[in-house]
């Protein structure tokens, strides 16, 4: 009987190992800073290599970094100044979409970059300009969603590109209208979180709409712990990780995960450098954010903080 009694115990302690090895700690690091300080900036991940588009102040030059080296690059500047943009990667190519140009006006622009001829080209406009917009890849489409339109007020517009056809199709608007929000796509739903109301981060947002294109329908889910705008938003294992943002009183150091298929959140450690107007990627096992202002309005900075077992 001892003999089995002290079987079972090395088999808890083993099972208790391998379950505190599956959940092992995340942490901050601190990464090689971006050569510029910037803010209303957009990310995309390409390769191992986190593309920087946008700045708030007029930065055209398109800031990489390489996360394996832990260093930076620049590559060909962006065709005009943009701020506020959204942008993604898709087949091997970056794509900067949208934003706001010559001051506060919302540009229908959309450029795409090819990493090896270090090339931007004009592709296919949006049917909806608009600025302080997300946008994400699913099924090998990019889809834009939500900002600031021509009239200075929120825009529902669902917007899907297809490089195939390099044609733009309008699919189901997302309920909560909405600019300054953050998109994220798992296997198979687009994630809308966050924001704000017609620019005003008074007027942060907590709701979360999930996107499900085989029936081109949104659904509402739980929301966000903290209402925020001028966040970013990347999917880190099988969760979605929201970080940053702004309101009145400051900006928000909250990093909050979401799983889709509980429909549950839960906190991480919260970011070292609260900011906003940030952008946020990943790289195998560590989340990256880069840049931001860190206090609300027109700041900036070159942080670069990465959070990772």
């Amino acid at each position: 009987m001892r003999k089995i009694r002290n079987c079972l115990a090395a088999l808890i302690l083993v099972l208790q190992g391998g379950t505190a090895a599956s959940q092992s700690p995340v942490h901050w690091s601190t990464d090689a800073p971006m050569p510029s300080a910037r803010s209303e900036i957009a990310v995309a991940e390409l390769d191992g290599k986190i593309y920087v588009v946008g700045d708030f102040t007029g930065e055209r030059e398109l800031e990489i970094y390489e996360a394996r080296g832990n260093r930076w690059s620049r590559g060909a500047a962006l065709p005009h100044a943009v701020h506020h943009p959204a942008a993604t990667a898709l087949n091997g190519k970056i794509y900067a979409i949208g934003g706001y140009v010559s001051g506060w006006t919302p540009t229908a622009d959309v450029f795409e970059y090819d990493p090896a001829a270090d090339h931007w080209r004009a592709v296919a406009p949006l049917p909806t300009a608009r600025g302080a917009l997300a946008a994400a890849v699913l099924d090998g489409k990019i889809h834009a969603v939500g900002g600031v339109g021509a009239s200075g007020h929120n825009t529902r517009a669902h917007e899907v590109y297809d490089p195939s056809t390099e044609r733009w199709t309008a699919l189901a608007p997302v309920p909560t209208a909405r600019d300054h929000l953050a998109v994220a796509a798992t296997a198979d739903r687009l994630y809308a979180l966050g924001g704000r109301i017609d620019g005003g981060y008074s007027r942060n947002l907590s709701v979360v709409e999930a996107y499900d294109p085989a029936t081109d329908r949104w659904e509402t889910r739980t929301q966000m712990p903290t209402a925020r705008s001028g966040i970013a938003a990347a999917v880190l294992g099988a969760r979605i990780v929201v970080v940053g943002g702004e309101a009145p009183a400051g900006t928000f150091g909250e990093v909050e995960a979401y799983d889709p298929r509980a429909d549950r959140w839960s906190p991480l450690p919260r970011l070292p450098t609260p900011r906003h107007g940030l952008g946020a990627a990943t790289v195998g096992e560590r989340l990256y954010v880069i840049g931001g202002g860190p206090e609300p309005g027109a700041t900036a900075s070159s942080a670069v903080e990465s959070l990772g077992p």
